[in-house]
């Protein structure tokens, strides 16, 4: 816990100036977040024996080995256990530093890559966006998606609000004369590319699993991706979807278009106007600091006592963020987990609070399941996913924070449409995920040129297997707009075994205090995925539940 919770503290703090907003980055900035002060920990530990000791006290086991021994261990066995994950490799510290480089550059990358909406105009100079509305790819910018995905983007009106752009015609123009503009060199990919390689380059130190993709899902979500792929591939190709899809089309009046994959009229929301919500959060929360003092009051509101609301809430502090916003969690009793949402001049407008109610979900797991679990080794959940589903279970609940009820008696039959429409857009970004880093192993060597080439190909691919069939267009890129992809390599599929375990933790505990499940599931700790949910809810991860409320819903929504 020292260890750990101070090299992330150190870690963090180094990152300030570029997780947060306000001045203009210094390349010193830069060099300092690109920083990792855990990079020589492995070494250093083999080196005075202590990382030895370990491994003949504590002995790994694999994933299939805690699988089959796991049904019969206590909780010290599943602590003793993890003490067995803490050395399985013994990567060089100068592999770990480029590793942290490569992250932290993809990282302010995307950070970094904002879209000036008031400066995009038609061609007779008419703009469609409010003054100084600036919108991040990621949980933001939802429009000419291909000009970021093909490159064909002026470099010139990423982050500048000095010229106007017209993506249609994909002219710039300044003071209302066209100028010559050049398109970013590929420097998406570049940094996609850039990952792949530190990865690569630690690859021979994991023997058993010689390769990022395999320790993504072996290691890092303990499910193999091949159960993962199926898991997926099964709810994308059910029939489900077709059905769900011709009501969409019906609701709309029109036939589906491929951004209709982001179509979120299921929502609650989706009936009321965003000014006056964004009205309502900016009143509310002026500031990070008002969001923060709000806190427990949100917690009381889900069903936490006051003074656990309180002892949740004092162990999370609230910062402006520079990018679309995160939640990091602390690795030691003392440290605060941290809670980063985009603000606006104005306060936080209603995108902003949507995305830090959906962090403080991450906040309040990190929080938990560090402050109150048995053992430290159990510290945390078995993998993202499981930190994305409480942050869905909060999100979904942002409007009840708000003094906002849903009386509509048909509220669970449209949250059930809303789950598998959401499902299927991310599992579809999730796969393609998955194999832009197969054929990443398979041509190591590949330029940036030719790595776009093969994600534009591949997300095509994709789309014409899984979305052809109920869209009707084919040939379609914009799969491939996904963030997460870039800075942060095969974390997409978290999001839909999120979601299903989201929905699968929501149906249990209907009629139940929330606070209360959540204090139960969240102090489970990081046992393997499977173990984790059948402890939880009673029964594995799965699609059926989903598909189950989904056919009930059709019988009643039209």
């Amino acid at each position: 816990e020292v260890m750990y919770g101070n090299y992330n503290k150190m870690g963090m703090d180094l990152r300030v100036p570029v997780d947060l907003s306000g001045d203009e980055l210094t390349p010193i900035d830069e060099m300092f977040a690109s920083y990792s002060p855990s990079s020589h920990l492995t070494d250093d530990l083999f080196g005075n024996k202590i990382a030895f000791i370990t491994m003949l006290n504590f002995p790994f086991y694999t994933l299939t080995e805690k699988t089959d021994l796991g049904k019969n261990w206590n909780r010290r066995d599943w602590a003793y256990a993890r003490m067995g994950d803490a050395f399985i490799s013994r990567v060089p510290a100068e592999l770990n530093q480029k590793l942290s480089d490569a992250l932290a550059k993809s990282d302010m990358y995307i950070s970094e890559y904002n879209i000036m909406m008031d400066k995009l105009v038609d061609a007779s100079g008419k703009t469609y966006f409010p003054a100084d509305m600036k919108l991040i790819t990621h949980w933001g910018l939802r429009d000419e998606l291909k000009r970021i995905i093909d490159q064909s983007i002026p470099e010139m009106v990423i982050n500048n609000g000095e010229y106007q752009w017209n993506p249609a015609d994909n002219k710039v123009l300044k003071d209302g004369k066209e100028v010559k503009a050049t398109a970013e060199p590929d420097r998406r990919y570049e940094m996609l590319l850039n990952n792949f390689k530190a990865y690569h380059a630690t690859d021979a130190y994991y023997p058993a699993l010689p390769t990022y993709s395999q320790r993504a899902f072996e290691i890092g979500m303990e499910i193999p991706e091949q159960d993962i792929q199926k898991l997926y591939i099964s709810l994308v190709t059910s029939p489900e979807i077709k059905e769900v899809a011709a009501l969409i089309s019906k609701r709309l009046g029109r036939n589906l278009e491929p951004f209709d994959i982001w179509y979120d009229g299921f929502k609650a929301r989706s009936g009321l106007n965003e000014d006056d919500l964004t009205a309502k959060t900016q009143k509310l929360y002026p500031t990070p600091a008002a969001f923060e003092k709000d806190m427990p009051n949100m917690l009381k509101k889900l069903g936490w006592s006051a003074e656990r609301a309180s002892y949740i809430a004092s162990k999370i502090q609230v910062d402006p963020a520079r990018g679309s916003g995160h939640a990091a969690g602390a690795y030691m009793k003392g440290d605060k987990a941290r809670l980063r949402t985009r603000m606006t001049d104005k306060g936080m407008n209603y995108k902003g609070y949507n995305i830090a109610v959906h962090e403080f979900g991450h906040n309040v797991e990190q929080t938990i399941d560090l402050y109150d679990i048995d053992y430290y080794m159990l510290q945390g959940v078995p993998n993202t996913a499981f930190t994305e589903a409480l942050a869905f279970l909060f999100q979904n609940r942002d409007l009840t924070l708000l003094g906002i009820n849903d009386n509509n008696p048909d509220k669970e039959h449209l949250a059930a449409l809303d789950a598998i429409w959401s499902c299927y857009e991310i599992m579809g970004v999730s796969l393609l995920d998955m194999q832009v880093w197969q054929w990443l192993y398979a041509n190591p060597t590949a330029t940036p040129a030719q790595l776009k080439e093969a994600v534009i190909r591949i997300s095509k691919e994709v789309w014409n297997l899984y979305y052809t069939p109920v869209f009707g267009t084919k040939d379609e890129p914009i799969l491939a707009i996904y963030s997460h992809m870039i800075d942060n390599p095969l974390y997409l599929p978290n999001y839909p075994l999120g979601q299903l375990i989201d929905f699968q933790i929501d149906g249990f505990i209907k009629g139940k205090n929330f606070a209360s499940e959540v204090d139960r599931i969240y102090t489970l700790g990081r046992l393997t995925p499977q173990a984790w949910m059948q402890d939880a809810v009673g029964a594995p991860i799965s699609i059926d539940p989903i598909l189950k409320s989904v056919d009930e819903a059709l019988k009643v929504i039209k």
